[in-house]
């Protein structure tokens, strides 16, 4: 079980976060949606301290990291049972598809640099780019780069991915083989906390959607439910303007 408790940000005076309480299941997927600037990427950012949060805890099993106190060891630990993907894919344009992949094998996870190529090479199989392992970021298409993205993500086999609106950069043409990949990750049961705006992706890969307004969870519930029968005023005009 993954449980986040009290978890608040400020940007200044500014509350993005307003003591977010959330219990995640083992291999539960949940989607969270709602209007932009209302805190959504933030809570990713701040469960794996991309951003840190000013307050609250972040419970991983053994792991009980307190934002107050949190040192460097707790971080790294924390950083090592998560995985994250970019909206803006976020790749080194520096290194090739397969080191992208190695990379946060051997700095996050400290595998051996052949078990990690070995580890590479299965991932690009798996997510069609077996041929791209030695392209760099620039002769890959917009959707190739965020199948690596999604890729390095599994490599790392993390207790919990965070997916931060994985299509928002794309090409309409490649939205469609990103989220069928996603769908497939989804598929192995994985952990997953996923911000998105495209509702119908939502409705098919969540065991639970949250509807975020105001840095707070305003609605959450099974997605049968969430969209056919929204029960808070702000939830149904959200629906109302992305229907």
């Amino acid at each position: 079980m993954i449980r986040i408790e009290g978890l608040t940000k400020r940007f200044g005076a500014r509350t993005v976060l307003d003591g977010i309480d959330l219990e995640i299941a083992p291999g539960e997927r949940i989607v969270v949606i709602g209007p932009s600037g209302t805190g959504k990427s933030t809570l990713l950012r701040c469960l794996n301290f991309l951003d840190r949060p000013d307050a609250g805890r972040i419970v991983l099993g053994d792991l009980v990291v307190d934002a107050a106190r949190a040192t460097r060891r707790q971080i790294l630990a924390l950083r090592r049972r998560t995985a994250f993907v970019f909206q803006n894919y976020a790749l080194f344009a520096n290194r090739t598809a397969r080191q992208n992949i190695t990379e946060a094998l051997t700095v996050v996870k400290r595998l051996p640099q052949a078990e990690a190529d070995a580890r590479a090479d299965a991932t690009l199989a798996e997510i069609g780019l077996a041929d791209r392992g030695d392209a760099y970021p620039a002769a890959l298409s917009g959707g190739q780069q965020q199948r690596v993205g999604i890729g390095r993500a599994m490599a790392l086999d993390a207790e919990l991915m965070l997916v931060d609106e994985p299509t928002s950069a794309l090409d309409p043409e490649w939205v469609g083989e990103v989220l069928e990949l996603l769908g497939r990750v989804a598929a192995h049961r994985q952990t997953m906390l996923i911000v998105t705006h495209e509702m119908q992706f939502a409705r098919e890969i969540a065991d639970r959607v949250l509807f975020m307004d105001g840095g707070r969870i305003v609605e959450q519930g099974p997605p049968e439910a969430l969209f056919e029968t929204p029960r808070d005023p702000r939830l149904q005009a959200f629906l109302r303007r992305v229907a």
